[in-house]
Parts: C-alpha cells; structure tokens; sequence
C-alpha cells in the first residue's frame, strides 16, 4: 500500500513538473496595493494555497470552535453531575 502511495506522489510531481514547465510565461496580478509577476504555474499554485489555508480556518471556525466549545460545557456538566451533594444543615 505504502508503494502505491509513493508512485501516486511522483505521478502527480512529474504532472505538475509538466505543467510548470509548459506555462512558464509570466502573468501580471494586480492585488490593488500590490503588483506581482508570476509564472502561471506559480501564480496558480499560490492560489491553490490560498484557497485550501482560507478554507481551513473557515472550516476551523465554523465547525471546530463550536464543537469544543460544546464539549467542555458537557464535560463540566457531567463533571457537576457527578459531585456528591452538598449536605444542607437541615440534613446534618
């Protein structure tokens, strides 16, 4: 399996070697304070980048914050369920 797995990680280095190679020439990006040129290869593997980070803290902030924040409030009800009662001093 793990062979797999490596020749699936070359086939998919020499592909984008490939791509790189065949989109060399450059592109103008205008970020409005900034201007870059890139090759379009590059330009889009950033983009790529970009969209998988963003992607990530928008699935980290709407899904996992929440989840932990629900996980600690049931620990600490389940950990003030299991208390003994407190004896009142009607029951002493």
């Amino acid at each position: 399996m793990r062979i797999l797995w490596i020749v699936a990680a070359l086939l998919f280095a020499a592909v984008g070697a490939v791509f790189g190679a065949l989109n060399g020439d450059s592109v103008a990006l205008d970020f409005y304070f900034f201007h870059a040129n890139l090759p379009k290869a590059a330009a889009l593997l950033a983009a790529l980048l970009a969209g998988w980070l963003v992607g990530g803290l928008v699935l980290w902030l709407a899904v996992v914050m929440p989840l932990r924040r629900r996980l600690s409030r049931q620990r600490r009800e389940l950990a003030r369920r299991d208390e003994p009662p407190a004896l009142s001093r009607t029951q002493e």
